[in-house]
């Protein structure tokens, strides 16, 4: 007779759980096969293994759908991160305030990571809070707007200091993990691009990837909608209208719905994460391999209540070409950058409009 200890069997449940939460939103009642129901579902280990198997499901899965699943990932719990995650946003606002980004607390150093308020910017409206690899302050990098930026991608992270030591202790450590299962994550979805297209080469543009983010979303009810939130797709309202990402997408979606995914013309309901992640390249990586994997466009509809996301964002190295693609053709974003950095300058402000001012780097 087998005995489980109840931490065991906590962890089983989960993990069952969370599996079946990715199949069971793929199929109606009555037998009906979901469009989105082989989007390939891969467990972490073989992600990390680097075979060619492997390689050739996540290809599949991202030239036809455009991004697919990784579940089954050791030591990790999706329900622990999302209990800290509303205990961080729970906290007062002067606490959360004292970790604020320097558009909302002038005294403050840190630009990027931190904490965002809830500000109604065009559809958004969340509250935010983003983290990164480094806890050091880098050396100063000059006094360019270029120089002053690597800086910025490679600012410190700042973190609670409650009375509460547990949860300090416990937030960031649980985070800091979080991060480093979704980069060994990112960095195998490119080897195993680079590889299918024959350039393994690929990963060389990831080495430092200084700007690689995670970030914690917390998105209110919201009590109004204006017409800015209708999709002029199909007028349904959205809190986050259609768009493609840039670069190597880890999201956590926990159990909440309301992700879309645009596949043969239509928007269709992505099931979620469960105690995985679902994974997309953007439009950045997709012209670096020429096209050879598809950005997916997707959006987020409107619910009716507090939803919860964590996205990890794994850039290229700041100083990294990304005007060349893998077979040395000019990408779009070379047209007009050489650098990673030089293209992060303008792009940053336009998808962080509720962290960053526009000119973010002139402080």
């Amino acid at each position: 007779m087998v005995t489980y200890k109840y931490g065991n069997v906590l962890s089983l449940l989960t993990v069952l759980v969370g599996f079946a939460a990715v199949y069971i939103h793929l199929w109606h009642s009555n037998g009906y096969e979901h469009p989105l129901s082989k989007v390939a579902v891969i467990s972490y280990l073989d992600l990390l293994a680097n075979d060619t198997p492997t390689d050739g499901r996540v290809l599949h899965s991202m030239q036809e759908y455009g991004f697919f699943y990784v579940d089954n990932i050791p030591e990790y719990s999706a329900d622990e991160e999302l209990f800290y995650l509303k205990q961080f946003y729970s906290l007062p606002d002067e606490e959360k305030m004292k970790l604020a980004v320097k558009k909302h607390r002038e005294e403050n150093s840190n630009v990027y990571r931190g904490y965002g308020p809830l500000m109604e910017v065009g559809t958004q409206y969340k509250e935010v809070f983003n983290m990164g690899p480094h806890e050091n302050q880098p050396s100063s990098e000059g006094d360019t707007v270029l120089e002053q930026l690597k800086m910025i991608s490679k600012e410190p992270n700042v973190w609670p200091q409650t009375g509460n030591e547990t949860f300090n202790k416990e937030f960031k450590r649980i985070l800091k993990d979080g991060l480093d299962i979704r980069l060994n994550i990112a960095r195998s979805v490119i080897r195993s691009i680079g590889r299918s297209f024959g350039h393994p080469e690929l990963i060389d543009r990831f080495t430092e990837a200084e700007f690689s983010t995670l970030g914690l979303r917390r998105y209110p009810i919201r009590e109004t909608t204006n017409e800015k939130m209708n999709s002029a797709f199909d007028n349904v309202t959205l809190s986050e209208l259609e768009h493609e990402d840039s670069t190597v997408t880890v999201l956590a979606t926990f159990n909440n719905t309301g992700l879309q995914a645009l596949y043969q013309g239509k928007y269709l309901d992505v099931p979620p994460s469960g105690n995985g992640f679902i994974i997309n390249v953007g439009t950045l990586i997709a012209d670096i391999v020429d096209n050879g994997v598809q950005a997916v466009t997707h959006r987020v509809k409107q619910v009716d209540y507090v939803r919860h996301s964590i996205p990890c964002f794994f850039n290229p190295s700041f100083d990294a070409d990304i005007s060349k693609s893998i077979t040395g053709r000019l990408t779009k974003a070379g047209e007009k950058y050489n650098l990673f950095g030089e293209w992060m300058r303008d792009y940053l402000p336009v998808v962080e409009p509720a962290l960053l001012k526009e000119k973010f780097t002139q402080y």
